[in-house]
Order: C-alpha cells, then sequence, then structure tokens
C-alpha cells in the first residue's frame, strides 16, 4: 500500500507519522487489497478552540473509494476516529460480500435439491 501524507498549517512530526502508519497498519490488515491511502491533516487556526484539527483519510480499493473524515480538538483523536470509521466500512464491504456469496451458494444448494441431485 502506498500512502500520501498531506498537511494543512501542521508541523509533520516524525511521532504523528508514526501514529498514522500504526493505524494504517491495522487497516491493511483488514483488507490487503488497498491501492494506496491519502490522508490529509489539517489545522483550522480560525476555528474557535473545539474541533480545530481535521484528518481525512481516502482507500483506493476495487471498486467505490472509501472516505472518512473527522474535526477534533486533538490531532490523534482525530486520527484515531477516522481509523475506526475506515474499519467499519472495510469491516461492513467485506460482510457484505459474504453474505451475497452465501445467499448465491444457498440459492443453488436449494435449486439442486429441488432437481434431487
Amino acid at each position: 500500500m502506498k500512502l500520501i501524507l498531506h498537511t494543512h498549517n501542521v508541523t509533520l512530526t516524525k511521532a504523528i507519522e508514526e501514529h498514522v502508519m500504526d493505524k494504517l497498519k491495522r487497516v491493511e490488515h483488514l483488507d490487503q487489497r488497498i491501492i494506496d491511502a491519502r490522508v490529509t491533516l489539517e489545522h483550522d487556526h480560525k476555528r474557535i478552540p473545539e474541533k480545530q484539527f481535521s484528518c481525512s483519510v481516502r482507500l483506493a480499493v476495487r471498486g467505490p473509494d472509501l472516505f472518512a473524515e473527522d474535526r477534533e480538538e486533538d490531532l490523534y483523536a482525530a486520527i484515531d476516529i477516522v481509523s475506526k470509521k475506515i474499519e467499519g466500512q472495510i469491516r461492513k464491504r467485506h460482510n457484505k460480500a459474504k453474505a451475497r456469496h452465501h445467499t448465491d451458494a444457498s440459492a443453488t444448494k436449494q435449486k439442486l435439491k429441488e432437481r434431487g441431485l
């Protein structure tokens, strides 16, 4: 997986980069077919102190891309919440695919049973 990390009004430190990498390793563990991840970290200094850091993640995968965004007071909290949102989207997509496969297999089994095979 290729990581593209953008920052806007945020100084990218080694700790922030490692935190993002750790969260994306968990996401990559759930789906190994991720092509690339685009992470954008922003600091909006014009806002009131609440929710002035934002983090957005776009995962390029087969089919529609996955996207999640969050704003928080703390940058690390925003990164954590966005990674949980993305994990949920991956799990939902995986469960839908499993259910679709199960439904197809069940329908085939039912047809074979009706034919007496």
